[in-house]
């Protein structure tokens, strides 16, 4: 690959202009030139190229994060996740018509705190600055769309601090269904989390365990935080 911003610009003149926001972007994407974890153009040269508003462009982001086909790290930009097999793909919407959201965060209960653990013992300095830096964007954020994808981003960094390919598969998949699966069957009876919303603390007792090197408290804070958002959303005892 030569010039990846050029790659992706000669593909995009290939996209009809009738195709709508998802579609021009799934065609950028299947491009050769992007490899898993290759970073998309910014939102300006997408919406430039496009000719689309910035509610549009984030809406198709949207859809694509559910999807799998994409992530996207605050600060840094959105990037192309691995490939999903069509057995993977599947599955996954079978998964959302069979799966409650009670089932689901009982399967997280499963997984996160050992992933939390993993994380305390083998992440690096910078791993840790990214969950910070994760903390505080939920804690700061002016709506609960903004405060699910910096959650999400939290628990994708912590998954990534465990420094473990299989664990980070399995969260990803997990978290692939998470998407499809819980939030959208919620109703907030606010405009934004309050600023004593519960997880803001959970949050900071993760991070401080995750930080401090306490394998034990962190995969407890991990455990902890679960239920208790079970609790709140679903009344799950």
């Amino acid at each position: 690959m030569n010039d990846l911003y050029d790659a992706q610009s000669s593909t995009s003149s290939e996209i009809k202009p009738g195709y709508s926001t998802v579609e021009k972007l799934k065609s950028l994407i299947a491009s050769e030139d992007f490899a898993p974890g290759s970073r998309l153009p910014s939102e300006r040269d997408l919406i430039d190229r496009f000719k689309i508003t910035r509610a549009n462009l984030r809406k198709a982001f949207d859809i694509l994060e559910r999807e799998g086909v994409i992530w996207r790290h605050v600060g840094k930009g959105t990037f192309i996740a691995e490939p999903h097999s069509e057995k993977s793909i599947l599955n996954i919407s079978e998964l959302v018509n069979e799966l409650t959201p009670v089932q689901l965060l009982r399967a997280r209960l499963s997984i996160e705190p050992a992933i939390a653990r993993e994380a305390a013992i083998h992440a690096s300095e910078a791993d840790v600055s990214r969950i910070d830096a994760a903390c505080n964007a939920a804690s700061s954020a002016t709506s609960w769309s903004e405060y699910e994808r910096a959650d999400d981003l939290l628990h994708h960094e912590i998954a990534a601090a465990a420094q473990n390919p299989l664990l980070m598969s399995m969260f990803e998949y997990l978290n692939a269904v998470r998407r499809a699966v819980s939030w959208n069957k919620v109703v907030r009876s606010s405009d934004r989390p309050a600023s004593d919303h519960d997880s803001f603390a959970e949050h900071t007792r993760i991070f401080a365990a995750i930080a401090g090197r306490n394998a034990n408290e962190a995969q407890a804070a991990m455990r902890t935080h679960l239920i208790s958002v079970s609790k709140r959303l679903f009344g799950d005892d």
